[in-house]
């Protein structure tokens, strides 16, 4: 082997410019730059939220208590390490105006508040005026959204449980709103002091308080979480600073920011069909060059050298101008993109993840390349004249194998390090190979059953030609399915994902889903608001249940966090019950329920999923800190709990002695016919101010949007998909024009006429539209019961509005693909192509 020789070689191959690898570095460059475009967005929103981490939690640092205010040796101990204080409440409640209601999140404050940043208001007044309110009622400032819907205008009056406020300004913007995740309501904000009296935030309501703080300049953040969480570790006190500020968003973003690039992933994969296709288009027209070079004595490695340097520099000219396109486009509509997050950005050129992007790019390339250049080992000198390259062995020999093989292992393992997710990314890197499989094995099914019907399509020349064309060996028909086809498959799991969940929301829920999930009913006062439901005919069913909020801490008196790897049952404080007697209803799988009057030790019954998720077993230890006070029980039973109906249900139930003492409220579910809601929410607002009501067609709704954006981005990132593998079904068309050319100079000396040809064509190109489609749907619907059936848990349906478009949507494109590279064919002289051909 001569490097040098090679070399020279490469650059003299790369004389004649880029002719026949438009289409390579098109779906490189594609590949790369979806990839680069989601990783630069991504890091510019991570860079935004730790830009802004003090004013999206609203303080250098945060101390969140639950149920309760801060003690006053809390109070002293944030007094001591801060330069200033602020104390908020955040609570649901009903806003209230006449016979209108609507559920919003307050923010009740105190005076020193905001710490960073300011209030934005309509009409543009300091927040202290807005909520000074007038001589008679307490000012209070709410979003436009509930404004509007409660018909509200400056100097209007609404309630909050039985305190009246008057309605001030429009709440434009506030400083911390991107640290509190996802709320039901539009925001308010009113006075902490002013809600004295609504019988809101008495012991036992749900609520949290945040206190923020502003430090002393240098202040070592870590020194103080550590000194705060072994100081009150058991008082359920929770610290976050400015280092996370923005909570769980940014886990959110790192998260979605890694699915989409594994969905790029895809598209990597389906441009490599493309890449290794131009190359092995090429090399097949090199076949004399290499036989040429051989028949001079150059060796094997040289020539494999020599083509493998010049596709190297081709690869690097594509990854490059996909990193110029990924990074450069989020850069140039910063501005539109910044308008439209709901969090901060900072958009600059990111090194990280263009250097991501381009990893994947060369490997992507290496993997899809090593095949075709490895064939050029088996053209020898005295195969000059002879196609040796469409020929030869389909498989390399094994070194090549085993360096394929390595290459993919790599890949898996970098993607696995850059998305930080090793269950994803195997799963996604599944799915991509078991489509592939899938295509591949259908195109071959597709090639033999076009060979078997050529015998009933005597009489049709054209559907005879068409169907010859598919079931050629070593056609377009592979490249056609593999490209549109795995394209079109994620697009199809999605629309059937997508489908699926819509359905969930629109038709399954409220058939057996509650009217309203009423909250903070106090003690004294559940005994009337069933009385008040139980005479009501409307009413089909009343559930209640007492309901705490605790922290678990420990289990088998290890951190809960480690013992449980970070499950979602142990980050933040679960809602928790007590019971008596085992409540109607209950499905103990295993261990038994404590009996009616037990009152001994605290006893633990625990959803039996979840404890199976955390590895929990019957007669583990485990410590609940319940407003600041711990209580250690014991795992006695696990039983079964629904999440799907949107009833009331608990992960965490203990005897009714080891809680009833602490002070807690009542939580229901009714559930009454849809003409009836607005009359029973008025009543049970009149006779009980405090409670809140939560309408849960309101809340699916707002998942929904949630949801329908995840997908919209899911899909955007599959479109990109789609788009590659349409640009590889335009290189496998141009790279089968001479074919076709030769073909239809055929058909016309043997009397075809040109409608006759382009029919045939049409159906060629329809009929793989067609199959790549079906192929495609069949793949979608497999990959979306799968989420839906283990990952999702819920019943699944085909959604046929999706498989209409995906079957229809591979047709179109690849009829206008084919007959795209048809027309010149058609219009060729038949003496003079088969002159050439001789």
């Amino acid at each position: 082997m001569s490097l040098p020789l090679a070399i020279r070689f490469a650059r003299r191959e790369l004389r004649g410019g880029l002719r026949g690898f438009r289409v390579f570095l098109a779906c490189l460059a594609l590949g790369v730059a979806a990839i680069a475009a989601v990783g630069t967005v991504r890091a510019g929103i991570e860079a935004g939220l730790a830009e802004q981490g003090a004013a999206l939690l609203g303080g250098d640092a945060e101390a969140t208590l639950t149920y309760r205010f801060a003690t006053d040796e809390e109070r002293a101990f944030f007094d001591s390490i801060a330069t200033q204080v602020s104390e908020t409440a955040d609570f649901r409640s009903m806003a209230v105006v006449g016979d209108d209601r609507a559920l919003t999140q307050i923010r009740a404050v105190d005076a020193a508040y905001p710490l960073i940043g300011s209030v934005t208001l309509d009409p543009p007044i300091p927040l202290a005026e807005a909520l000074a309110g007038d001589d008679m009622r307490p000012g209070g400032v709410m979003e436009r959204v509930l404004a509007d819907r409660l018909g509200l205008s400056p100097g209007d009056t609404f309630r909050l449980g039985t305190q009246e406020f008057v309605f001030t300004a429009v709440l434009d913007s506030y400083p911390d709103n991107g640290s509190g995740g996802f709320s039901l309501g539009p925001r308010s904000i009113v006075l902490i002091d002013s809600l004295a009296d609504a019988g809101l935030l008495a012991q036992g309501t749900l609520f949290d308080t945040d206190y923020r703080m502003l430090l002393p300049v240098g202040a070592d953040l870590a020194a103080l979480e550590t000194q705060a969480e072994s100081r009150f570790r058991d008082t359920g006190l929770r610290w976050r600073d400015s280092r996370n500020g923005a909570g769980g968003t940014a886990r959110f973003v790192d998260r979605i920011g890694a699915f989409l690039i594994l969905i790029g992933l895809s598209g990597l994969a389906v441009g490599g069909v493309g890449v290794s296709s131009a190359v092995r288009a090429y090399l097949g027209g090199k076949t004399g060059t290499i036989a040429t070079l051989k028949t001079l004595g150059a060796t094997r490695g040289t020539i494999f050298l020599t083509y493998f340097l010049q596709i190297g520099a081709l690869t690097l000219l594509g990854i490059a101008i996909g990193l110029v396109l990924g990074g450069g486009i989020p850069l140039m509509l910063a501005p539109l993109i910044e308008a439209s997050l709901p969090v901060p950005a900072d958009f600059t050129v990111a090194p990280a993840p263009l250097a991501e992007a381009a990893i994947y790019g060369v490997l992507a390339a290496l993997i899809f390349t090593l095949w075709p250049l490895a064939r050029t080992e088996q053209i020898r000198a005295a195969t000059l004249f002879r196609d040796a390259f469409a020929s030869g062995s389909a498989l390399p020999r094994w070194p090549y194998l085993v360096a394929t093989v390595a290459l993919v292992a790599l890949l898996l393992g970098l993607a696995i390090l850059f998305s930080g997710t090793a269950w994803l990314t195997l799963w996604t890197a599944g799915g991509i190979f078991g489509a592939l499989l899938l295509l591949v094995l259908a195109a071959a099914v597709i090639r033999w059953i076009a060979r078997r019907l050529r015998v009933v399509s005597r009489g049709r020349p054209a559907l005879r030609a068409a169907l010859a064309s598919i079931g050629a060996r070593g056609g377009e028909s592979t490249s056609v399915v593999l490209s549109l086809g795995l394209g079109l498959s994620v697009l199809a799991a999605i629309g059937q994902i997508d489908g699926n969940l819509r359905q969930a929301f629109n038709s399954d829920l409220p058939e057996i889903a509650p009217s309203y999930f009423f909250v903070d009913i106090q003690p004294d006062q559940i005994d009337g608001f069933r009385a008040q439901l139980a005479d009501n005919p409307a009413v089909s069913q009343v559930d209640t249940a007492p309901m705490l909020r605790g922290i678990i801490t420990r289990i088998n008196d290890v951190p809960a966090e480690e013992f449980a790897d970070g499950h979602w049952v142990v980050r933040g404080d679960r809602g928790i019950t007590y019971a008596g007697a085992m409540p109607d209803g209950t499905t103990v799988t295993a261990g038994e329920w404590w009996p009616d009057d037990y009152a001994g030790t605290p006893q633990i019954s625990f959803a039996a999923e979840e404890a199976a998720e955390i590895g929990l077993q019957l007669g583990d230890t485990m410590t609940v800190n319940v407003l600041g006070r711990d209580i250690t029980g014991t795992v006695t039973s696990f039983r079964e709990v629904s999440w799907e109906d949107a009833g009331i249900g608990f992960v965490l139930a203990m005897n009714e002695t080891a809680l009833a003492g602490a002070p807690h409220s009542w939580i229901s579910t009714v559930y009454a016919t849809p003409e009836s809601e607005a009359p029973i929410l008025r009543d049970l607002a009149n006779a009980y101010p405090n409670i809140t009501a939560i309408r849960i067609r309101d809340a699916i709704d707002r998942v929904a949007v949630l949801v329908e954006g995840i997908t919209a981005a899911t899909r955007y990132g599959a479109l990109a998909t789609l788009i590659t593998g349409f640009l590889v079904l335009i290189g496998a068309a141009a790279a089968g024009e001479r074919a076709r050319t030769f073909e239809a100079a055929v058909l016309k000396t043997i009397g075809a006429s040109r409608a006759t040809i382009l029919l045939s064509f049409a159906l060629r190109s329809a009929l793989l539209g067609l199959s790549a489609g079906v192929v495609a749907l069949a793949a979608g619907i497999l990959g979306g019961w799968a989420v839906q059936t283990f990952i999702m848990e819920n019943d699944y349906t085909v959604i046929w509005s999706n498989a209409f478009w995906i079957v229809g949507g591979g047709i179109a494109v690849s009829l206008a693909a084919g007959l795209g590279f048809a027309i010149r064919p058609l219009w060729a002289r038949p003496a003079r192509v088969l002159r050439a051909r001789e």
